[in-house]
């Protein structure tokens, strides 16, 4: 027998300065706090997609120095999103451009404990059907 298959996925990031971090992801970039525990505060990204925004001297880990965690959101207003980055802050925030190899359209920044952000658009029909609400290009 298998299991029952998850009703939601949350990935908890591990911050230095929990306030800076929550005036970019809440304020910023207007993810809606929904479970707030104190130095902990969960943020809802999408249907059954959620961040946890961590102080990194209670939480399970500790801030890193330099992070290898890519966190990716997939959108089709890639330009809506880029301009709210910019003005939320962001870090680093490239130019909108096209992977024709991957067949994306996307930017990368970082928030302020340097975590890099990569909103991205599928070009491909398949993956569009997987990834985007409409599974037709915008």
């Amino acid at each position: 027998m298998s299991p029952a298959e998850p009703s939601a996925t949350l990935v908890n990031l591990y911050y230095h300065d929990l306030e800076a971090a929550m005036r970019f992801w809440a304020e910023g970039l207007r993810f809606p706090v929904v479970v707030d525990q104190g130095w902990a505060k969960i943020l809802r990204l999408g249907e059954g997609s959620y961040l946890g925004l961590v102080d990194g001297q209670r939480g399970y880990h500790r801030p890193q120095e330099k992070s290898a965690v890519l966190i990716t959101i997939v959108t089709d207003d890639l330009t809506g999103w880029w301009e709210r980055a910019g003005q939320a802050g962001a870090q680093g925030l490239t130019p909108i451009q096209i992977n024709s190899e991957l067949q994306i359209e996307r930017f990368f920044c970082r928030d302020p404990g340097g975590y890099t952000l990569e909103f991205q658009r599928f070009l491909n029909p398949q993956a569009r059907r997987v990834f985007h609400r409409t599974g037709g290009c915008a």
